[in-house]
């Protein structure tokens, strides 16, 4: 907000606000200064993830349908440490921890609802054209119950510590289902106090069949064998999009395999020629505004809860207004 007050165009790493009206007091703010103000999701960048983009623009998958994608990552050797490094081997956190533990695990302990939705529902949403003639409409959340940070503490520092007595608010997994205004699910799933190997879950599936990250795989109807997977490999490198196949040698060497280099890129081209952000404030609202929204769910007893249009209705013209950037 002040960077918007002192005439700055902003790219802010997640998240935009923590409550609903935060999201609008930014959402506002940069509608009155005409700034741009983008949030730098850089899994929207992912090789596989632009390529996929590439294949639904191309209609692969014939009319989209249902959708995942989530944030589940093993976090408990980042959350807890013994304020130094190397991470992990520890219980502490907070004033006691080191790096993220000092700050990332208080969110556990005071909130229950899905804490990072931005790396699933970001490339979600572009494939499903939200804010150009699409939207979410509705969310509901639910978060199952509390043990693995627990268990963490009592396995790594015993019954007896301090820490162990903490009552974790946030839900080991913590699952939300949106409805989108052209009739599309999308399942997103937030899942970091448990033992598990990274995974991002992408599904994307259509009438023409799906595409799933955590098996690599591929099923197109008419062009796999019948009800077999086939190894997405090859249509990957088919529809590698554009921005790689241009840019993947300067993005080498650039953090989280080269996507920090297209997000970053993407945010300063964009601002040097006096264009659109490719990711909008409207688009940064929406995903980081999920965090909230499960919060109110899950606190209802997994009720369903509207979903705000950040564009006050502009979203059904938006390929008009807002351009439907294929430099993205």
């Amino acid at each position: 907000m002040d960077a918007l007050d002192a005439g700055k165009h902003v790219g802010c790493e997640v998240i935009m606000a923590t409550t609903l009206q935060e999201h609008w007091d930014v959402v506002h703010k940069a509608e009155q200064t005409g700034l741009q103000y983008m949030m730098l999701e850089n899994v929207c960048y992912r090789r596989d993830v632009l390529a996929v983009l590439n294949m639904v623009r191309e209609g692969i998958f014939g009319e989209l349908i249902h959708l995942q994608g989530g944030y589940q990552h093993d976090l408990r050797d980042v959350k807890f440490n013994n304020g130094k490094q190397p991470y992990g081997g520890g219980v502490e956190f907070g004033e006691k921890g080191f790096s993220e533990a000092q700050w990332r695990t208080e969110h556990s302990v005071h909130r229950n609802g899905d804490l990072y939705p931005t790396h699933g529902i970001g490339p979600l949403s572009k494939m499903l054209d939200i804010h150009l003639g699409n939207r979410f409409t509705s969310l509901v959340s639910y978060a199952s119950k509390a043990r693995g940070l627990h268990e963490h503490i009592v396995k790594h520092g015993g019954l007896d510590h301090p820490n162990a007595k903490i009552d974790f608010k946030l839900g080991d997994v913590v699952t939300t289902m949106i409805n989108t205004a052209k009739g599309e699910t999308v399942l997103l799933q937030h899942d970091t106090n448990l033992p598990r190997p990274y995974s991002l879950g992408f599904r994307v599936q259509g009438t023409n069949g799906l595409w799933m990250d955590i098996n690599k795989s591929i099923y197109v109807e008419g062009e796999s064998e019948s009800h077999r997977w086939e190894d997405a490999a090859p249509w990957l490198k088919r529809f590698d999009h554009p921005l790689w196949q241009k840019y993947g040698d300067d993005a080498r060497g650039a953090g989280h395999g080269g996507m920090d280099f297209f997000v970053m890129h993407a945010f300063i081209e964009a601002i040097k020629r006096g264009e659109p952000t490719p990711i909008s404030v409207y688009d940064s609202a929406a995903w980081s505004v999920i965090t909230p929204l499960s919060e109110q769910s899950i606190a209802l007893g997994g009720q369903s809860v509207d979903f705000p249009d950040f564009t006050m209705g502009k979203y059904e013209h938006g390929k008009r207004i807002f351009g439907l950037d294929d430099r993205y």
